[in-house]
């Protein structure tokens, strides 16, 4: 019996993939085996010794201490794509909302009086003229799950879109149009775009990504999106630079005491992934990479181990987290040699590693004890 602890309210056909070997509880008292969350933050948690695995229901990690789960070997996955198309529609509703001054032409009709209403709108609809997106270039940095939904959506909107990813995978460029241009640097797009969207994870090498030494690189007159991570984009700068006219509108959906309330600033109260469609999308996915690890040691979509699975048709099987360094395979099969090793997979991630195991006997407690007493073991799991 596996123990979930949930921290956020996370949508039943998600917890409906957990069958009768799962035990689902919001009690943080809990000695959990697993957590699924969304937006809860875990920083100040107490981590308890049973946990073995995290699993966001969406795409941003920087709520969950990643570091600290590394150290303890607890696997930590989200669901990269699963609010891709939730997210996608929002930045086109974001370009528009910033073309067109939508939410300033509502508001002023909201407060127009009398029987000649009609004529008032006839005559003051010209103080929210605006400019269409077709024709307009639209720069996209990072072309991952998202940022290739908008860069597609874009083009069927009639746009000239170019990206720039130094990571794209095979799998994502064959996704991608074959009409986005590919930019060699984020200079490349910063020159070319009337609209810049962001699509990258909040870490320190891209926190304030958007500065003011990337802002003058810009078009004068640019609208900026941001439906990634608040920390993307310098406050202080894109508030200068609406202030000097270089940045027409900033459009966030990650609304703070900086930013709400500041003229040409569009506020969205972190909608990106509030639709139905997602949140079930995210919970389904969340739940079937923690189950597949906790039963069978598979890992796919992890962000701190390395994608890792292998099938299970053997009477032994072991996990085992541990430190990226050379000889550590020898050290494992030698702890084993009492079990015959039917197969095995290793894979690396950075300084982390991740090792699965199938024997033909079932592996004793000796070999186990063995394999904890190797130095790079960060933890091993007997999976059966």
């Amino acid at each position: 019996m596996f123990n979930i602890l949930t921290l956020n309210k996370i949508a039943k056909c998600g917890l409906d993939q957990l069958n009768d070997n799962y035990k689902i509880t919001d009690d943080a008292n809990v000695d959990a085996d697993g957590i699924i969350l969304r937006s809860f933050k875990m920083h100040d948690m107490e981590l308890p010794e049973s946990l073995k695995a995290v699993a966001r229901a969406g795409a941003g990690t920087n709520n969950i201490p990643i570091d600290k789960c590394s150290e303890k070997g607890i696997v930590v996955f989200n669901t990269p794509g699963a609010n891709a198309n939730a997210v996608k529609e929002l930045v086109i509703a974001g370009m528009l909302l910033a073309s067109r001054d939508v939410i300033g032409g509502v508001a002023w009709a909201n407060t127009l009086t009398g029987d000649d209403v009609d004529k008032q709108v006839e005559k003051g609809k010209s103080n929210f003229a605006g400019c269409e997106i077709k024709g307009k270039t639209l720069g996209i940095i990072g072309l991952g799950a998202i940022g290739i939904l908008v860069a597609n959506a874009a083009y069927a909107l009639g746009m000239e879109v170019i990206g720039y990813d130094p990571y794209l995978s095979v799998d994502s460029a064959l996704k991608l149009s074959r009409h986005v241009k590919k930019a060699n640097s984020p200079e490349e797009v910063y020159a070319a775009a009337d609209y810049i969207t962001i699509h990258v994870p909040l870490m320190d090498s891209t926190r304030n990504t958007i500065n003011a030494e990337t802002i003058a690189q810009m078009k004068d007159g640019v609208i900026i999106l941001n439906f990634a991570r608040g920390g993307l984009v310098n406050n202080a700068d894109i508030k200068k630079a609406l202030a000097d006219g270089k940045v027409a509108k900033y459009v966030v959906d990650f609304a703070d005491s900086e930013t709400v309330n500041q003229p040409g600033i569009i506020n969205i109260p972190h909608l990106g992934a509030s639709t139905a469609e997602s949140e079930d999308n995210c919970a389904v996915m969340a739940a079937q990479e923690l189950a597949d690890y906790l039963e069978n040691g598979n890992i796919l979509n992890s962000v701190n181990f390395p994608n890792c699975s292998l099938p299970e048709d053997n009477i032994g099987r072991i996990a085992i987290a541990h430190k990226n360094i050379p000889n550590v395979i020898a050290k494992f099969t030698e702890a084993l040699s009492s079990v015959n090793i039917s197969d095995m997979i290793n894979k690396s991630k950075g300084e982390l590693a991740y090792t699965i195991i199938n024997t033909d006997h079932a592996i004793p407690a000796e070999a186990i004890e063995k394999l904890n007493q190797i130095d790079a073991v960060i933890r091993v799991r007997v999976i059966k």
